[in-house]
């Protein structure tokens, strides 16, 4: 008996070091980077042949997270009445196409033929110092004979605040 004694007694203290090494060394979960605040996105997309038809509304917001490498984005974009086809944007990371949007479902509201949902948390995995929004519509521009136009409107430039 002694020897089970003194063999549990040796066993209890190594156990438990080796525990609290692990808690110490092991982190129970990945750390998260923080976002930053929200920036507001809007762009309106009108006609340029006088006609002053609304055709694309993209607004939303955009946060970056603090380790540079990540960004967020809530957007809607409503395809007005004088659009055809349906409107589409893109999005630019440090002035370069970033990709398509990532499409979450579609909606309504007034003023609106639909309203189509994007929402994306994206790691980029290089530094993100900038992002912008590419809004385009077509329409047929009555002052031109019905012919079919199009109109890229960008959102200008949202600065990342971590950099």
């Amino acid at each position: 008996m002694t020897e089970r004694s003194r063999g549990r007694r040796l066993t209890t203290p190594i156990a438990l070091v080796i525990t609290a090494l692990a808690a110490i060394l092991l982190p129970v979960t990945p750390a998260h980077a923080a976002y930053g605040p929200d920036q507001q996105v809007y762009v309106q997309v009108t006609a340029n042949d006088g006609s002053g038809m609304q055709l694309a509304r993209l607004e939303g917001t955009v946060a970056f997270d603090d380790s540079n490498t990540r960004y967020r984005y809530s957007l809607n974009l409503c395809w007005q009445s004088g659009s055809y086809p349906q409107p589409y944007f893109s999005i630019k990371v440090n002035g370069s196409p970033a990709g398509s949007p990532v499409w979450t479902g579609n909606t309504s509201a007034a003023g609106c033929q639909l309203v189509a949902l994007y929402s994306a948390d994206v790691n980029v995995g290089s530094a993100v110092y900038n992002l912008s929004f590419d809004v385009t519509a077509g329409w047929f521009s009555s002052s031109n004979g019905y012919q079919h136009r199009t109109r890229t409107k960008s959102s200008g430039i949202y600065d990342n605040p971590f950099n």
